[in-house]
């Protein structure tokens, strides 16, 4: 364990994101009957590992690890699934992870891409305190906005169990889908407030000179992000009769931010 680095650490958290991934399938085939500790517990052994990793990279680079795609990757899922820990502490909230694990497993084996993770060049320049709040409340936004879409997957798994499955439904220990429609909206609020907050600090960062920060490809690619989500509220408030259509909105905005975060980074200045 000594001569481990962070991706060592790392490669053994999203082994185990696997296995939880394939104990969550066992628990859909039974319909989600019986109380999840056990992918409780082995989202909170990945976290540790995760979060070992983590601080090694920071520690090796004496800053916040969120330098390249790897880095920002890493942090995402990180922030998915501390929320989820938080959250599943509720019993009748814990089904969350076997929607969020294959979510953890696909980005964490794509953060595993040797080309995200370049070999460092020369450092970048940081602001301290500043950057890491911009870099953190961008991440912790990312990962809201993650949970938001595995609560409103879950949504629409228990829509369907109802209208089609209506005694599965029934014995499903799965939240009522009022009370997960609610999380849905709350995680979303919660990640447009932490984007806002970081896009602001971003706006403060020293950057080259003659480059607009609001003229920025990423930052251009994060307001749109920012007014996706905004809609995505605002219309759920106007019609809360179209249930379906936000939650599916919501899954929608967030696969869109996965695969377009990695482009706008390597365009950004």
């Amino acid at each position: 364990v000594a001569g481990f680095t962070d991706r060592h650490f790392f490669l053994l958290a999203v082994a185990i994101y696997g296995l939880s991934m394939i104990y969550s399938v066992f628990l859909w085939r039974k319909g989600f009957r019986k109380d999840d500790h056990v992918n409780y517990f082995l989202l909170l052994a990945a976290f540790g590992l995760h979060t070992i990793a983590m601080v090694k990279r920071g520690f090796s680079i004496n800053q916040c690890p969120v330098n390249n795609l790897y880095e920002a990757t890493t942090f995402t899922a990180w922030a998915i699934v501390a929320a989820y820990l938080v959250i599943g502490l509720l019993p009748r909230l814990r089904f969350l992870g076997a929607f969020a694990s294959p979510v953890l497993f696909a980005i964490g084996v794509f953060a595993l891409m040797p080309a995200l993770d370049p070999p460092r060049g020369p450092k970048p320049e940081f602001s301290g305190a500043l950057t890491s709040l911009h870099a953190a409340t961008i991440m912790l936004a990312y990962g809201a906005f993650g949970l938001g879409a595995v609560a409103a997957g879950m949504f629409l798994t228990q829509q369907h169990d109802l209208k089609f499955h209506k005694l599965r439904a029934v014995l499903s220990l799965l939240p009522p889908i009022q009370r997960l429609e609610t999380i849905t909206s709350r995680l979303v609020l919660a990640g447009l407030v932490l984007f806002s907050i970081g896009l602001e600090a971003g706006g403060h960062l020293p950057r080259p000179e003659g480059v607009s920060y609001w003229q920025d490809s990423k930052v251009v690619w994060s307001i749109l992000m920012w007014l996706v989500y905004l809609a995505l509220l605002v219309l759920h408030r106007v019609f809360p009769q179209s249930s379906r259509r936000f939650e599916t909105g919501v899954i929608a905005a967030f696969a869109f931010l996965l695969l377009t975060f990695w482009g706008t980074n390597l365009l950004s200045t």
